[in-house]
């Protein structure tokens, strides 16, 4: 046999051994779906007993004594991180699946060619399913803008994406009721509109350093059709993804809170912190810029705080500062903006917040 014809035989053998082989098969959604539910179930049977547990724990193991100062933090720590955990793994799931829906090149092409105010809202809207980190803020920027997208409406996305945090929304809602996460997400959505449109109003593109507009944005690649077992299989991703960064700034959060739990006295932060002292709101704001916390971390903060007699509003405007007005996004963000232009966004989203603080500590 000649050398051809044993290459052509080989070739053939491959080929029928490859056409010999079953298919790979995909995960079935209806196997997804059982073991979603069954983990639902188990989730929901631990979560439900986390407080009796607590109390078994630290009162009847551990032999300690009610009312006291530590009893009263190592009491919150415990139960606090557990719960906070278990609520941040279910929320991420369901945002990852839903982030699937929402591709940053996706939001890109529905926001390009719209108008102001119409655009700001649907940009801010956006912001709030769209992945968005701080590291993420300056290839965001150049896309929008390069593809047409209005400098106002383009930051009422910027404004959305990091203040409206849909983790922290879910955490609101489980910890505090509808009322306060309808609080956070409406104020938030309304900052973002109103900065967006301010912005534009301004027309500050010459504040936009030089090199933006010059940039080149090639086509994206042809996005992935995703079934609905891909769908949670990204849930899943995240939830190892984002959990495994998170997790430590949630302890810490807790233990701050922790802290504050057990050793301020009820009602102190209510003379700092409170509807009577109108300075309280810009300090709150100005003290959550340099701070740098994910929304995560921040809710257990927050509970505490509210815990001690603080203004819901004053709690409010630092929650939003700390999330919204981070000094790293300025940071990152001074590539592609003047410093005028950055003082001119920290300005306006900071007024907005503070008037938010003021708002909600006068009517709640």
């Amino acid at each position: 046999m000649s050398q051809t014809e044993k290459t052509n035989c080989c070739n053939t053998a491959a080929v029928d051994q490859e056409v010999d082989q079953p298919p790979k098969r995909k995960p079935r959604l209806g196997r997804y779906l059982l073991l979603g539910i069954v983990a639902v179930g188990v989730w929901y049977g631990i979560y439900a007993n986390l407080a009796t547990m607590a109390k078994w724990l630290m009162y009847s193991l551990l032999g300690l004594t009610p009312g006291q100062h530590l009893s009263s933090a190592i009491e919150f720590f415990i139960f606090e991180t557990p719960k906070v955990l278990m609520l941040l793994t279910l929320v991420v799931f369901g945002v990852g699946v839903i982030r699937s829906f929402f591709t940053p090149e996706r939001t890109r092409r529905i926001l390009s060619g719209r108008r102001e105010s119409a655009g700001n809202v649907l940009a801010a809207g956006l912001g709030v399913v769209t992945p968005f980190c701080s590291c993420s803020a300056v290839p965001l920027f150049i896309g929008f803008v390069t593809a047409g997208v209005p400098l106002g409406v383009t930051f009422s996305f910027l404004i959305a994406a990091p203040m409206i945090n849909e983790v922290a929304l879910v955490l609101l809602f489980g910890l505090f009721g509808w009322k306060v996460a309808g609080l956070y997400l409406g104020t938030g959505l309304m900052i973002a509109i109103i900065a967006g449109w301010v912005i534009g109003r301004l027309k500050l593109e010459k504040w936009v350093e030089p090199w933006v507009y010059k940039t080149q944005v090639g086509s994206a690649a042809p996005e992935e059709r995703l079934d609905w077992a891909g769908r949670m299989r990204l849930g899943l991703e995240a939830v190892r993804d984002i959990v495994r960064k998170v997790w430590l700034f949630v302890v810490l959060g807790i233990a701050v809170g922790a802290g504050i739990h057990g050793y301020v006295p009820e009602n102190f932060l209510a003379s700092i912190m409170g509807k009577d002292a109108w300075w309280a709101v810009p300090v709150a704001v100005l003290l959550g810029v340099p701070m740098y916390s994910n929304a995560a971390g921040i809710i257990p903060i927050v509970q505490a705080l509210l815990g001690k007699g603080a203004a819901l509003g004053t709690v409010l405007a630092f929650m939003m500062a700390v999330i919204g007005l981070s000094l790293p996004e300025a940071i990152i963000l001074r590539k592609v903006l003047t410093i005028k232009l950055i003082l001119v966004f920290c300005g306006v989203v900071g007024l907005g917040i503070m008037i938010v603080g003021y708002l909600f500590n006068i009517i709640m």
